[in-house]
């Protein structure tokens, strides 16, 4: 088991030892609620955008589902009439410069594989950088756009915003409810009674203070083809290698097993880059990864590759509170 790998389960199952990190706990605290008193305060640069600014971000280390969930806000305000642009810090990219415009053509080492994925799904206008203030500014200065979409960003306190939303995974929760490097908190866990809405990612219901919404499976995408394929395609009992290499693999792994198929899991570390010899699995079987791996692997993939589409299902009650805050941060748009 790698370190992260203990990490979390230290984090999430308890270990005695994390005491001992107590120290650096207090240190990272301090640092990280320095930065926000300042940015309460106005002090230093903090960039306002022209147009509204939503955060979609976290204060745990790990996925919770952000990508999918800006893919279905993307195509909610879109069947509102708004342009909406993406901006993310990239995670792993290598572009040639910064800000770094990303197209569906691009590669995932140089682009990064989450907004490559936004782009290839959705089209949107996404650009790339940490600096996500600059990041906003070449994206308005190249496109006409009504609201940006913030991947991320909750801590990068130079951009100002009009909406955070936070993530949190509702079967993993907070954690021992500890800052880093003690626990999995990037912020304290009273930096969550400021947010604008938290959304639980597979909770079955909203739950008091917070909305649920689900990862729905809708389909089989087989990686050489492009092809579509419902999920009966394969069928229940159906072996198979599961490949995930995410922030919660084992989401994927339990996903895959509530459609009744047999997943050998095939765990590698959030952002990991792929090659065709890691994937070289025994016995011969299916290799089914998720969309955010397969826009990595696409070069190299053979027949019987595929990938598990999934689509965020917020709930009624987060759809009507959202649309109630574009018509409050957008009041002349029809």
């Amino acid at each position: 088991m790698a370190i992260s790998e203990r990490l979390l389960d230290a984090w999430y199952r308890g270990h005695p030892a994390l005491t001992l990190l107590r120290p650096l706990e207090w240190l990272y605290r301090a640092v990280v609620q320095h930065k926000r008193s300042r940015f309460l305060a106005g002090a230093g640069e903090v960039y306002q955008a022209p147009v509204p600014v939503v955060v979609v971000g976290n204060i745990t280390v790990g996925g919770t589902g952000k990508t999918p969930l800006i893919l279905c806000l993307i195509e909610h305000c879109r069947a509102r009439g708004l342009k909406v642009g993406v901006v993310s810090r990239g995670y792993g990219a290598k572009p040639a410069q910064l800000p770094w415009r990303v197209s569906a053509e691009q590669n995932a080492s140089e682009a990064g594989d989450e907004p490559l994925l936004i782009v290839q799904r959705s089209g949107v206008p996404l650009m790339i950088d940490p600096d996500r203030s600059r990041a906003v500014r070449a994206l308005l200065e190249a496109e006409p756009l009504d609201l940006i979409l913030c991947d991320d960003g909750l801590q990068h306190y130079r951009l100002a915003r009009d909406l955070e939303l936070v993530l949190i995974d509702a079967a993993r929760g907070l954690g021992n409810r500890r800052c880093l490097p003690a626990g999995p908190l990037r912020e304290p866990i009273e930096r969550l009674q400021s947010v604008d809405a938290l959304l639980y990612n597979g909770a079955p219901t909203d739950v008091d203070g917070g909305y649920a919404f689900q990862l729905q499976p809708t389909a089989l995408v087989n990686l050489v083809s492009g092809e579509r394929y419902p999920l009966t395609h394969f069928p229940a009992g159906q072996a198979l290698h599961a490949v995930a290499g995410i922030g919660n693999p084992q989401r994927f792994f339990n996903t895959l097993e509530a459609l009744h198929w047999r997943p050998t899991p095939h765990a590698f570390a959030d952002h990991a880059q792929f090659g065709a010899e890691q994937l070289n699995f025994s016995p011969a079987q299916p290799v089914v990864m998720t969309e955010k791996d397969a826009v990595k692997c696409r070069a190299f993939a053979t027949a019987d590759w595929w990938y598990l589409a999934v689509d965020a299902v917020p709930s009624p009650a987060f759809l009507a509170w959202f649309d109630a805050q574009l018509a409050r941060l957008l009041p002349g748009h029809s």
